[in-house]
């Protein structure tokens, strides 16, 4: 059994020393017996929603951030918005 620690539009942050933050509020946990880090992940989407095989599929769900291998600094299509991307 696990506990629901987020629901959707919440934002999770854990913390190097272990610390679990809902929405910037530390969580009090008396019944936590050690903190721990654990690995950092990242939810990632597609931009085509309606077909794109990402993190809200069970079979992908959140990537290890060791697979991230790039950032996209530059659009090019369409040409009419070529430029960089923030």
């Amino acid at each position: 059994m696990k506990r629901v620690i987020g629901v959707a539009g919440d934002v999770i942050d854990i913390k190097e020393d272990g610390t679990v933050y809902v929405n910037g509020t530390a969580l009090d946990e008396p019944y936590v017996n050690e903190l721990a880090y654990g690995e950092s992940r990242v939810f990632v989407m597609g931009d085509h929603r309606a077909t794109s095989v990402d993190s809200r599929s069970s079979v992908v769900g959140c990537i290890a951030e060791e697979y991230v291998v790039g950032r996209v600094i530059l659009r090019v299509w369409p040409l009419k918005e070529i430029g960089t991307v923030h």
